[in-house]
Protein backbone atom coordinates (compact mmCIF):
# COMPACT_ATOMS: atom_id res chain seq x y z
CA UNK A 1 0.00 0.00 0.00
CA UNK A 2 1.33 3.00 -0.90
CA UNK A 3 1.95 5.37 2.16
CA UNK A 4 1.10 9.14 1.63
CA UNK A 5 4.37 11.25 2.55
CA UNK A 6 3.74 15.66 2.37
CA UNK A 7 6.68 17.44 1.62
CA UNK A 8 6.97 21.11 3.13
CA UNK A 9 8.87 23.04 0.38
CA UNK A 10 9.14 23.50 -3.17
CA UNK A 11 12.81 23.99 -3.83
CA UNK A 12 15.28 21.90 -4.91
CA UNK A 13 15.34 19.67 -2.44
CA UNK A 14 11.65 19.27 -1.55
CA UNK A 15 11.36 18.65 -5.51
CA UNK A 16 14.02 16.25 -5.89
CA UNK A 17 13.20 14.61 -3.01
CA UNK A 18 9.61 13.92 -4.24
CA UNK A 19 11.19 12.75 -7.63
CA UNK A 20 12.94 9.72 -5.57
CA UNK A 21 10.16 9.05 -3.25
CA UNK A 22 7.56 9.12 -6.22
CA UNK A 23 9.41 6.92 -8.18
CA UNK A 24 9.48 3.88 -5.94
CA UNK A 25 5.28 3.64 -5.88
CA UNK A 26 4.37 6.65 -2.85
CA UNK A 27 1.93 8.94 -2.89
CA UNK A 28 3.93 12.27 -2.66
CA UNK A 29 2.30 15.78 -2.45
CA UNK A 30 4.83 18.56 -2.38
CA UNK A 31 3.21 21.76 -0.78
CA UNK A 32 4.92 25.24 -1.23
CA UNK A 33 3.96 28.35 0.25
CA UNK A 34 5.10 30.86 -2.65
CA UNK A 35 2.66 31.27 -5.55
CA UNK A 36 5.95 33.14 -7.63
CA UNK A 37 7.40 30.58 -9.85
CA UNK A 38 10.17 33.68 -11.40
CA UNK A 39 13.11 32.32 -13.31
CA UNK A 40 15.71 33.37 -10.62
CA UNK A 41 19.26 33.19 -11.28
CA UNK A 42 21.42 30.38 -11.80
CA UNK A 43 22.67 27.53 -9.88
CA UNK A 44 26.16 25.20 -9.83
CA UNK A 45 26.03 21.33 -9.89
CA UNK A 46 28.92 20.22 -8.99
CA UNK A 47 29.71 16.56 -9.66
CA UNK A 48 28.79 15.05 -6.34
CA UNK A 49 25.64 16.57 -6.82
CA UNK A 50 25.40 15.11 -10.67
CA UNK A 51 25.64 11.74 -9.51
CA UNK A 52 23.08 11.83 -6.88
CA UNK A 53 20.72 13.33 -9.98
CA UNK A 54 22.14 10.09 -11.99
CA UNK A 55 20.43 7.87 -9.13
CA UNK A 56 17.49 10.14 -9.42
CA UNK A 57 17.24 9.36 -12.82
CA UNK A 58 17.54 12.63 -14.01
CA UNK A 59 20.91 13.62 -13.89
CA UNK A 60 21.37 13.72 -18.53
CA UNK A 61 18.16 16.27 -18.51
CA UNK A 62 20.08 18.44 -16.53
CA UNK A 63 23.63 18.44 -18.40
CA UNK A 64 21.97 19.21 -21.38
CA UNK A 65 20.26 21.98 -19.97
CA UNK A 66 23.23 24.41 -18.71
CA UNK A 67 26.91 25.01 -19.85
CA UNK A 68 29.59 23.28 -18.34
CA UNK A 69 33.08 24.91 -16.55
CA UNK A 70 36.29 22.53 -17.26
CA UNK A 71 38.92 24.65 -15.17
CA UNK A 72 38.23 27.35 -12.58
CA UNK A 73 40.04 30.37 -12.10
CA UNK A 74 41.10 32.74 -9.78
CA UNK A 75 41.87 36.76 -10.18
CA UNK A 76 42.57 39.85 -7.98
CA UNK A 77 40.28 42.39 -9.05
CA UNK A 78 43.20 44.25 -11.31
CA UNK A 79 43.27 40.91 -13.47
CA UNK A 80 46.41 39.65 -12.28
CA UNK A 81 46.46 35.67 -11.66
CA UNK A 82 45.54 33.96 -8.41
CA UNK A 83 45.45 31.35 -9.53
CA UNK A 84 45.68 29.98 -13.26
CA UNK A 85 44.43 26.38 -13.82
CA UNK A 86 44.81 23.84 -16.75
CA UNK A 87 41.88 23.53 -18.81
CA UNK A 88 40.82 20.66 -17.86
CA UNK A 89 41.24 21.01 -13.90
CA UNK A 90 37.91 20.16 -12.74
CA UNK A 91 37.22 17.03 -15.13
CA UNK A 92 40.26 15.44 -14.27
CA UNK A 93 40.01 16.50 -10.13
CA UNK A 94 36.41 15.51 -10.08
CA UNK A 95 35.51 13.23 -12.94
CA UNK A 96 33.56 15.76 -15.06
CA UNK A 97 32.78 19.34 -15.26
CA UNK A 98 30.02 21.07 -13.42
CA UNK A 99 27.30 22.08 -15.17
CA UNK A 100 25.34 25.70 -14.25
CA UNK A 101 22.24 26.30 -15.40
CA UNK A 102 19.16 28.44 -14.49
CA UNK A 103 17.44 27.61 -11.04
CA UNK A 104 13.85 27.52 -12.88
CA UNK A 105 15.04 25.24 -15.76
CA UNK A 106 16.54 23.02 -12.52
CA UNK A 107 13.40 23.10 -10.96
CA UNK A 108 10.93 22.63 -14.03
CA UNK A 109 13.39 19.37 -14.88
CA UNK A 110 12.40 18.42 -11.61
CA UNK A 111 8.28 19.47 -11.47
CA UNK A 112 8.43 17.93 -15.11
CA UNK A 113 9.49 14.32 -13.66
CA UNK A 114 7.00 14.24 -11.11
CA UNK A 115 3.35 13.16 -11.66
CA UNK A 116 0.87 15.81 -12.84
CA UNK A 117 -0.38 17.92 -9.97
CA UNK A 118 2.00 16.55 -7.05
CA UNK A 119 2.93 20.55 -6.21
CA UNK A 120 0.62 22.58 -4.73
CA UNK A 121 0.87 26.29 -4.87
CA UNK A 122 0.19 29.15 -2.43
CA UNK A 123 0.14 26.40 0.76
CA UNK A 124 1.37 27.88 4.14
CA UNK A 125 1.77 25.27 7.00
CA UNK A 126 1.22 27.27 10.22
CA UNK A 127 1.34 23.89 12.54
CA UNK A 128 2.72 20.05 12.67
CA UNK A 129 1.33 17.77 14.92
CA UNK A 130 2.30 13.88 15.42
CA UNK A 131 -0.04 11.51 16.35
CA UNK A 132 -0.42 7.77 16.64
CA UNK A 133 -0.73 6.74 12.90
CA UNK A 134 1.66 10.08 11.29
CA UNK A 135 1.32 13.74 11.03
CA UNK A 136 -1.67 16.59 11.45
CA UNK A 137 -0.55 19.91 9.03
CA UNK A 138 -2.35 22.37 9.84
CA UNK A 139 -2.81 24.95 6.93
CA UNK A 140 -2.59 28.79 6.90
CA UNK A 141 -6.23 29.04 5.23
CA UNK A 142 -7.33 26.70 7.79
CA UNK A 143 -7.65 23.61 6.08
CA UNK A 144 -6.03 20.17 7.83
CA UNK A 145 -4.42 17.26 5.94
CA UNK A 146 -3.14 13.83 7.72
CA UNK A 147 0.19 12.27 6.11
CA UNK A 148 1.78 8.92 7.24
CA UNK A 149 5.10 11.55 7.37
CA UNK A 150 6.29 14.63 6.47
CA UNK A 151 9.30 15.78 5.11
CA UNK A 152 10.60 19.50 5.52
CA UNK A 153 12.23 21.00 2.81
CA UNK A 154 11.41 24.58 3.20
CA UNK A 155 14.64 26.45 4.20
CA UNK A 156 16.44 28.51 6.47
CA UNK A 157 12.99 29.29 8.08
CA UNK A 158 11.80 26.04 8.42
CA UNK A 159 8.35 25.60 10.62
CA UNK A 160 9.19 21.85 10.27
CA UNK A 161 12.59 22.59 11.50
CA UNK A 162 11.02 24.56 14.73
CA UNK A 163 8.66 21.79 14.89
CA UNK A 164 11.65 19.30 15.67
CA UNK A 165 13.47 22.19 17.59
CA UNK A 166 11.68 24.48 19.03
CA UNK A 167 13.03 28.12 18.27
CA UNK A 168 16.13 28.30 15.77
CA UNK A 169 17.93 31.27 15.97
CA UNK A 170 18.89 33.16 12.57
CA UNK A 171 22.03 35.48 12.50
CA UNK A 172 22.54 38.01 9.75
CA UNK A 173 26.86 37.30 7.92
CA UNK A 174 27.37 40.89 7.87
CA UNK A 175 27.44 40.34 4.41
CA UNK A 176 25.08 40.82 1.48
CA UNK A 177 25.04 39.01 -2.33
CA UNK A 178 23.58 39.91 -5.83
CA UNK A 179 23.11 37.39 -8.28
CA UNK A 180 21.84 37.52 -11.86
CA UNK A 181 22.41 36.21 -15.78
CA UNK A 182 23.74 39.12 -18.24
CA UNK A 183 23.47 38.22 -22.12
CA UNK A 184 26.68 37.56 -22.54
CA UNK A 185 29.56 35.22 -24.30
CA UNK A 186 31.97 34.92 -21.69
CA UNK A 187 35.09 33.59 -22.24
CA UNK A 188 35.69 30.05 -20.53
CA UNK A 189 38.76 30.74 -19.55
CA UNK A 190 37.80 33.06 -17.12
CA UNK A 191 35.34 31.56 -16.08
CA UNK A 192 35.60 31.33 -12.26
CA UNK A 193 36.24 33.94 -9.32
CA UNK A 194 37.86 37.25 -9.09
CA UNK A 195 38.58 38.66 -5.45
CA UNK A 196 38.87 42.02 -4.21
CA UNK A 197 39.21 42.83 -0.36
CA UNK A 198 36.07 41.91 1.43
CA UNK A 199 34.30 40.89 -2.05
CA UNK A 200 34.28 38.10 -4.25
CA UNK A 201 32.66 38.02 -7.23
CA UNK A 202 31.73 34.79 -9.39
CA UNK A 203 31.30 34.30 -12.86
CA UNK A 204 30.87 31.47 -15.23
CA UNK A 205 28.99 30.63 -18.71
CA UNK A 206 25.76 29.02 -18.57
CA UNK A 207 25.43 28.17 -21.97
CA UNK A 208 26.59 29.81 -25.14
CA UNK A 209 25.09 32.86 -24.74
CA UNK A 210 24.25 33.66 -20.84
CA UNK A 211 26.78 34.56 -17.96
CA UNK A 212 25.66 33.39 -14.80
CA UNK A 213 27.17 36.07 -12.20
CA UNK A 214 26.91 36.47 -8.23
CA UNK A 215 28.85 39.30 -6.20
CA UNK A 216 29.15 39.65 -2.04
CA UNK A 217 30.18 42.56 -0.33
CA UNK A 218 30.05 44.09 3.75
CA UNK A 219 26.84 46.46 3.98
CA UNK A 220 24.54 46.53 7.27
CA UNK A 221 21.25 44.28 7.27
CA UNK A 222 18.58 45.55 5.15
CA UNK A 223 20.52 48.51 3.11
CA UNK A 224 19.40 49.17 -0.85
CA UNK A 225 20.88 51.30 -2.84
CA UNK A 226 18.56 53.91 -3.49
CA UNK A 227 19.01 54.40 -7.43
CA UNK A 228 18.64 50.26 -8.05
CA UNK A 229 20.90 47.66 -7.28
CA UNK A 230 22.35 47.56 -10.61
CA UNK A 231 23.68 50.80 -11.25
CA UNK A 232 25.06 50.39 -7.55
CA UNK A 233 27.16 47.40 -8.63
CA UNK A 234 28.41 49.16 -12.15
CA UNK A 235 29.50 51.96 -10.18
CA UNK A 236 31.34 50.00 -7.69
CA UNK A 237 32.79 47.45 -9.75
CA UNK A 238 33.32 49.92 -12.89
CA UNK A 239 37.56 50.21 -12.27
CA UNK A 240 37.67 46.13 -12.18
CA UNK A 241 39.06 43.81 -14.78
CA UNK A 242 36.84 42.97 -17.50
CA UNK A 243 34.99 40.57 -17.81
CA UNK A 244 33.03 41.98 -14.81
CA UNK A 245 32.12 45.53 -16.57
CA UNK A 246 31.03 43.99 -19.86
CA UNK A 247 29.06 41.43 -17.89
CA UNK A 248 27.36 44.19 -15.55
CA UNK A 249 26.72 46.42 -18.79
CA UNK A 250 24.59 43.09 -20.38
CA UNK A 251 22.62 42.87 -17.45
CA UNK A 252 19.27 43.34 -17.40
CA UNK A 253 18.03 45.05 -13.95
CA UNK A 254 14.82 42.71 -13.61
CA UNK A 255 17.42 39.54 -13.98
CA UNK A 256 19.38 40.95 -10.52
CA UNK A 257 18.59 39.37 -7.01
CA UNK A 258 19.42 40.90 -3.57
CA UNK A 259 19.43 39.16 -0.68
CA UNK A 260 21.51 39.40 3.22
CA UNK A 261 22.68 36.33 3.84
CA UNK A 262 21.76 34.68 6.95
CA UNK A 263 23.39 31.40 9.18
CA UNK A 264 22.14 29.44 11.84
CA UNK A 265 23.36 26.24 13.30
CA UNK A 266 22.46 23.04 11.73
CA UNK A 267 19.40 21.91 13.70
CA UNK A 268 20.18 20.01 16.22
CA UNK A 269 17.18 17.10 15.68
CA UNK A 270 16.82 16.31 12.20
CA UNK A 271 14.22 13.30 12.99
CA UNK A 272 11.90 12.39 15.32
CA UNK A 273 9.23 9.93 14.24
CA UNK A 274 7.92 9.86 11.18
CA UNK A 275 9.16 13.81 10.51
CA UNK A 276 12.21 14.28 8.76
CA UNK A 277 14.29 17.52 7.32
CA UNK A 278 16.43 17.99 3.92
CA UNK A 279 18.28 20.53 2.66
CA UNK A 280 18.74 24.15 4.15
CA UNK A 281 15.98 23.09 7.03
CA UNK A 282 18.33 20.84 8.42
CA UNK A 283 21.33 22.36 7.44
CA UNK A 284 21.80 25.73 6.01
CA UNK A 285 24.77 26.75 4.55
CA UNK A 286 26.98 29.66 3.28
CA UNK A 287 27.33 30.17 -0.70
CA UNK A 288 31.04 29.87 -0.68
CA UNK A 289 32.01 25.86 -1.54
CA UNK A 290 28.93 26.05 -3.88
CA UNK A 291 27.17 23.06 -1.81
CA UNK A 292 24.00 24.40 -0.48
CA UNK A 293 21.87 22.76 -3.47
CA UNK A 294 24.03 20.05 -4.08
CA UNK A 295 23.98 19.02 -0.65
CA UNK A 296 20.03 19.13 -1.05
CA UNK A 297 20.25 16.61 -3.91
CA UNK A 298 22.41 14.37 -1.85
CA UNK A 299 20.01 14.19 0.59
CA UNK A 300 17.04 13.98 -2.17
CA UNK A 301 18.75 10.88 -3.18
CA UNK A 302 20.36 9.66 0.49
CA UNK A 303 16.45 9.52 1.66
CA UNK A 304 15.37 7.60 -1.47
CA UNK A 305 18.02 4.46 -1.36
CA UNK A 306 17.66 4.54 2.99
CA UNK A 307 13.73 4.08 2.48
CA UNK A 308 14.66 1.38 0.35
CA UNK A 309 16.74 -0.17 2.90
CA UNK A 310 14.19 0.24 5.31
CA UNK A 311 11.66 -1.75 6.82
CA UNK A 312 9.16 1.46 8.02
CA UNK A 313 9.88 5.74 7.76
CA UNK A 314 10.53 6.36 10.81
CA UNK A 315 13.82 3.60 10.70
CA UNK A 316 14.35 5.19 7.28
CA UNK A 317 14.68 8.71 8.71
CA UNK A 318 16.59 7.72 11.50
CA UNK A 319 19.42 5.66 8.96
CA UNK A 320 19.32 9.21 6.86
CA UNK A 321 20.35 11.03 9.90
CA UNK A 322 23.60 8.77 10.89
CA UNK A 323 24.76 8.78 7.23
CA UNK A 324 24.28 12.58 6.47
CA UNK A 325 25.48 14.33 9.34
CA UNK A 326 29.13 13.00 9.09
CA UNK A 327 28.80 14.11 5.49
CA UNK A 328 27.72 17.72 5.83
CA UNK A 329 29.02 18.74 9.36
CA UNK A 330 32.14 19.74 7.76
CA UNK A 331 30.84 21.11 4.71
CA UNK A 332 28.87 23.64 7.04
CA UNK A 333 31.94 24.55 8.89
CA UNK A 334 34.41 25.10 6.04
CA UNK A 335 31.42 26.99 4.05
CA UNK A 336 31.55 29.71 7.23
CA UNK A 337 35.20 29.90 7.53
CA UNK A 338 35.29 31.08 4.03
CA UNK A 339 33.31 33.66 3.91
CA UNK A 340 35.08 34.68 7.50
CA UNK A 341 37.99 35.29 5.46
CA UNK A 342 36.94 36.99 2.73
CA UNK A 343 35.50 39.30 5.03
CA UNK A 344 37.78 39.84 7.55
CA UNK A 345 38.64 43.18 8.76
CA UNK A 346 40.38 45.38 8.52
CA UNK A 347 40.15 45.03 4.15
CA UNK A 348 44.39 44.86 4.16
CA UNK A 349 44.60 42.18 6.06
CA UNK A 350 41.14 40.19 4.36
CA UNK A 351 43.16 41.05 1.33
CA UNK A 352 46.45 39.56 2.18
CA UNK A 353 44.62 36.37 3.42
CA UNK A 354 42.81 36.56 -0.04
CA UNK A 355 45.50 36.65 -2.07
CA UNK A 356 47.59 34.15 -0.22
CA UNK A 357 45.38 31.48 -1.02
CA UNK A 358 47.55 31.25 -4.64
CA UNK A 359 50.53 29.36 -2.26
CA UNK A 360 48.34 25.76 -1.67
CA UNK A 361 49.91 23.97 -3.95
CA UNK A 362 47.22 23.10 -6.43
CA UNK A 363 47.11 18.85 -6.44
CA UNK A 364 46.39 19.41 -2.81
CA UNK A 365 43.92 21.81 -3.40
CA UNK A 366 42.38 19.94 -5.83
CA UNK A 367 42.35 16.61 -3.73
CA UNK A 368 40.53 18.39 -1.18
CA UNK A 369 37.89 19.67 -3.68
CA UNK A 370 37.33 16.15 -4.88
CA UNK A 371 36.39 15.18 -1.02
CA UNK A 372 34.12 17.59 -1.11
CA UNK A 373 32.57 17.94 -5.22
CA UNK A 374 33.68 15.28 -6.81
CA UNK A 375 31.73 12.30 -8.05
CA UNK A 376 33.13 9.79 -6.05
CA UNK A 377 32.23 12.50 -3.24
CA UNK A 378 28.71 11.48 -3.30
CA UNK A 379 28.16 7.87 -1.99
CA UNK A 380 25.12 5.46 -1.14
CA UNK A 381 25.44 4.26 2.08
CA UNK A 382 26.13 0.20 2.44
CA UNK A 383 22.94 -2.11 2.50
CA UNK A 384 21.64 -3.49 5.58
CA UNK A 385 19.59 -6.19 6.44
CA UNK A 386 15.99 -5.56 7.48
Amino acid sequence: MARRITIVGAGIAGLATAVGLQRRGDEITVVERRADTSPGAGISIWPNALAALDFLGIGDAVRAAGGRITAGAVRWHDGSWLRRPAPERIVNALGEPLVVVRRSVLRDILTEALAPGTVEYGRTVDELTTTTDGVRLQFSDGTVRTADAVIGADGIHSVVARHLNGPLRERYTGYTAWRGVASFAMDPVLSGVTLGPGVETGHVPMGPELTYWFTTERVPEGRRAPDGELDYLRDKRAQWADPIPAILAATAPENVLRDDLYDRRPARHWARGPVVLVGDAAHPMRPHLGQGGCQGLEDAAILAACIDQSADLPSAFARFVAVRRPRVKPLVRESARVGQVLNVRPDFLGAAISRATVLIPEPLLMRHMASIAGRSAFALPPPQSR
